[in-house]
């Protein structure tokens, strides 16, 4: 052991800064590790031979995995911030996880005494905690990189559980007075009294979820958000009931039931697979009378229909404004998602958007997940 203790602070910081990178390599693939775990993680090298690659490898997965599918996540990880194989001690950067002397917890934004250092040197700091909802809120999906996107589809899976509801039929048992008397609690409650009806119970109506429709635009100009916005569809169908998924560019697709279950990559697979417009031309007006007259049965009257995209159209625009007034005569609210709407200088000037905007409840920018949130309490609030 040396006894210069800079050395130790050294190794001491260059372990940290290894656990933080590890942390984020798994953070990227949708693993929740915070900084608590970073300091767990700290403590549980300590209690291992860190000379041993394995014995530091099995110490780290028992404190960073929560899972059984984190294992093969950390996997990756590892080999990503540690490498495949060990070098010689001066080759390796990562050789100083041998050298933690003492358990000692890394220190917090605080250059201690203990440690030889003076009061001119610059404080010492753990891996600050952020929030990666705070990162990626208002980032736009065409600006995400592969990590970004795996951490989002979190994100959109929680999104995706709010929905909007109705009122049914059906009643339920209420505590407080309604309009309605729950005549059978009442008889049964006055068995007890003789048969004289001294204590009340009454019946209040009960929700249901209410149709949603998704109706998605995978052309060609539409490329750089349609990947997150299938996303969201498949979450939704995945999370709430009665959920309907389309996705058209010249033709319509219904996808509901490729976007089913609850793996994503293989629902994305197959919805790829059944929609053979990608990336292709956009006929909106011929897309809504599919929609209308092949699909209208299905989607039932009083139905939330969101519809996701830029509004370029090559159709004829007085065909998808006919298709629009008709779409909205049968649903209780008619949602349109264009990402070009988050410039502040955005007008709704295309044939397509022009067409539409007289018939559409709200017009909300569908590029990012603060939209999405957006979107997920308009639908809340119906």
């Amino acid at each position: 052991m040396s006894d210069d203790p800079g050395v130790v602070v050294a190794h001491g910081d260059i372990v940290i800064d290894r656990l933080s990178a590890l942390a984020q390599a798994l953070r990227a693939q949708g693993t929740r590790v915070g900084l608590g775990e970073v300091l767990i993680a700290h403590q549980a090298l300590t209690a291992v031979d860190t000379s041993s690659r394995d014995d530091a490898r099995l110490a780290l997965r028992s404190v960073l995995c929560s899972s059984h599918r984190d294992i093969e996540r950390f996997e990756h990880a590892f080999r990503a911030v540690f490498g495949d194989e060990r070098m010689h001690f001066g080759q390796d950067p990562y050789e100083p996880l041998g050298k933690i002397e003492r358990p000692v917890p890394p220190r917090a934004a605080v250059a201690g005494d203990a440690f030889g250092t003076s009061e001119d040197q610059d404080p010492l700091a753990v891996p600050a905690a952020y929030s990666d909802v705070e990162l990626l809120g208002h980032k736009d999906f065409s600006q995400y990189t592969d990590a970004e996107m795996a951490i989002a589809r979190v994100l959109i899976a929680r999104l995706a559980q709010r929905g909007p509801t109705r009122l049914s039929r059906r009643t339920r048992p209420a505590r407080r007075r309604s309009h309605t008397p729950d005549l059978r609690r009442v008889v049964r409650a006055s068995l007890r009294t003789g048969g004289e009806p001294i204590q009340r119970h009454w019946r209040a109506p009960s929700t249901r979820p209410r149709p949603v429709v998704l109706v998605c635009d995978v052309s060609g100009s539409m490329t750089p958000y349609a990947r997150m916005l299938i996303q969201y569809m498949h979450a939704s169908v995945a999370a709430r009931r009665r959920v309907e998924a389309f996705a058209f560019g010249t033709r319509l697709t219904r996808v509901t039931n490729e976007l089913g279950g609850r793996d994503h990559d293989r629902a994305l697979e197959r919805a790829a697979a059944a929609v053979t417009d990608f990336a292709g031309g956009t006929r909106i007006g011929s897309a809504l009378a599919e929609l209308n007259r092949e699909h209208g049965r299905r989607i039932g009257r009083g139905a939330v229909v969101v519809i996701l995209s830029d509004g370029w159209d090559r159709g004829d625009p007085e065909e998808l404004g006919h298709e629009m007034a008709r779409l909205r005569r049968s649903a209780h609210r008619l949602v349109w998602l264009n990402p070009l709407a988050a410039h502040p200088e955005f007008e709704p000037l295309t044939r397509g958007m022009r067409a539409a905007t007289p018939y559409t409840d709200e017009l909300l920018a569908g590029n990012s997940l603060a939209s999405l949130e957006e979107l997920a309490v308009i639908l809340e609030d119906i």
